[in-house]
């Protein structure tokens, strides 16, 4: 059995969901997507995930066909229609929406109607788990971050050669890296798929909205920071705050927060994870009532074993 993914209008095994090869998302990157993760198959913060792909759709101007109402009430029905396979492992994953041009030619205005899909991913639960005890390790990468001046770093896009190059130049370091992109002025912007944050003297720090995405996990971290009473702080950083800060972490939709032990192979402070790194973990678990950790961990173990 494998996840069904809905494709316009219907269902089809994740492995036999196919769109044609003139399509503007393949040929030229024309292509938004947003993505949520489940907790004991329920979907974190839907509606804040579709509200970003919307502001994306706007931007750029393709028409899904759908309202947000209605993709929220199909996204659903496809976590509903997944429940049972995702019960009998024991799973959670992640559900992205993709919305295309569509099929049609050079020009932007040549197409008619969108491509829009609805696709369940695994989580990669086994890459994640041991990085929670012994940090990952990020590389700051000379590819940069776009521009707001060229892409706008809000949208939420599949034209992502700098991530690609970036994750290549990071994986020359450490296979197993993370890569860091500044900005076109040399401060930290993001990696890729991923926010980055620092904590300095108590004080829980990350870039600005100006060259990176608006995380929705992002988001999180700062409202459980104000619940926990912890300094937050929006700013431009520099490679050097990065190097000397007490703590440092990275926060995604699949694993949730994930603390940095290394960056460039210097060490990161005296404790991986950090104070502050665990007390959002622990917060952040009991807000969707799963042991984010532990889950990771049993999951890879699963995973490993061929469950």
């Amino acid at each position: 059995m494998e996840y069904q993914i809905w494709l316009n209008g219907e269902y089809f095994p994740r492995s036999e969901a196919k769109i044609g090869m003139t399509d503007r998302g393949f040929r030229l990157g024309d292509v938004l997507f947003d993505t949520s993760r489940t907790f004991n198959g329920k979907v974190f913060r839907l509606r804040e995930h579709l509200e970003r792909l919307y502001r994306s759709l706007k931007y750029t101007r393709i028409d899904p066909g759908m309202s947000l109402e209605e993709m929220e009430r199909v996204t659903l029905e496809v976590v509903e229609r997944n429940e049972d396979l995702r019960k009998s492992t024991n799973d959670d994953y992640m559900v992205t929406q993709i919305v295309t041009r569509g099929e049609g030619g050079a020009r932007a205005n040549s197409p008619r109607k969108a491509n829009v899909s609805i696709w369940i991913d695994p989580i990669d639960f086994a890459r994640y788990a041991p990085l929670y005890d012994a940090g990952s390790h990020v590389v700051i990468t000379k590819t940069r971050s776009y521009s707001a001046e060229q892409v706008d770093p809000k949208v939420k896009h599949y034209s992502r050669l700098n991530f690609v190059m970036a994750d290549l130049e990071a994986s020359d370091v450490d296979e197993d890296a993370f890569p860091l992109l500044l900005d076109m002025d040399g401060n930290v912007s993001e990696s890729t798929g991923a926010n980055f944050f620092v904590v300095t003297d108590g004080v829980l720090r990350t870039a600005g909205d100006k060259s990176i995405l608006q995380g929705v996990s992002r988001m999180t971290i700062s409202e459980l920071a104000k619940q926990l009473g912890i300094p937050f702080s929006e700013e431009a950083l520099q490679p050097y705050d990065v190097y000397t800060a007490d703590e440092a972490f990275l926060s995604s939709t699949p694993y949730c927060l994930l603390p940095v032990g290394r960056v460039d192979k210097r060490q990161i402070g005296d404790e991986v994870p950090g104070p502050i790194t665990k007390q959002l973990l622990a917060a952040w678990s009991e807000l969707v009532g799963v042991e984010i950790v532990d889950q990771t961990i049993e999951r890879a173990r699963a995973i490993q074993a061929g469950a």
